[in-house]
């Protein structure tokens, strides 16, 4: 059986903004750690501390970690992951290692105050952009998830429960606590809940742009060889 010729488009647009999504978020993380002095997300202290105790890079780790938890809870809940989530995990850390490498860190605190405002906005679209399509949670909110079933807490309790014990291992491991620390793990979440639906707008403005460029193309020919406009087949 053939696939219709729009169902591709839609599959070639959702998988665009996720993978675009986790660009942009990548972007993101990865100015908030050049404005290290200011602190960065709990996860990322985490990957922090580990490269600075045991080398590699902050992205390696965060693909490590991630294959960890994507393991443990594909264990969990007896299923393999999604290939957006095995994806997640993947490109995640990569552009973080690509962009730490071209970002320069800022010298002076305006600057790196300046940085970390716009890293975390930037990684709020991020989430906002990749999350819209649905093609699959990251492995820390497939974590998330899974705590919440198995303990009966809320969404929000386990995620700051999760957020404040990984901040505390990294912060041993020598990763960079501060105020941006805690923003991140308190205002994030915020920000995506103004993210998340713009983003699914604009996708819904991109999917519904090529069914209307479909419709025109595939109505009636009228007898003065015109094709009928998007108006006329509505």
């Amino acid at each position: 059986m053939s696939r219709h010729p729009n169902d591709f488009y839609h599959y070639m647009v959702r998988w665009s903004f996720f993978v675009i999504g986790l660009i942009i978020l990548a972007l993101g993380i990865s100015l908030t750690i050049q404005a290290k002095v200011l602190g960065i997300g709990p996860w990322d202290v985490f990957h922090y501390g580990l490269f600075v105790q045991l080398g590699l890079t902050i992205g390696t780790w965060a693909i490590i970690a991630g294959l960890v938890i994507v393991a443990v809870t594909s264990i969990a809940k007896k299923q393999w992951p999604q290939i957006g989530t095995v994806l997640n995990m993947v490109l995640i850390g990569v552009f973080i290692d690509f962009f730490n490498w071209v970002l320069p860190e800022p010298e002076q605190l305006w600057v790196a105050i300046v940085v970390f405002v716009v890293g975390t906005l930037v990684m709020a679209y991020g989430i906002g952009i990749y999350v819209a399509p649905g093609m699959g949670a990251g492995p820390r909110d497939s974590l998330m998830l899974v705590l919440t079933e198995t303990t009966g807490w809320k969404v929000s309790t386990v995620r700051n429960w999760n957020e404040i014990i990984i901040a505390l291992l990294g912060w041993m491991l020598g990763g960079p606590v501060g105020v941006g620390t805690v923003i991140i793990a308190l205002f994030l979440g915020t920000m995506v809940g103004f993210s998340l639906p713009q983003a699914k707008q604009l996708l819904n403005f991109f999917l519904k742009k090529g069914e209307k460029h479909e419709n025109i193309y595939k109505g009636p020919v009228r007898p003065d060889n015109h094709d009928r406009t998007g108006e006329e087949v509505r």
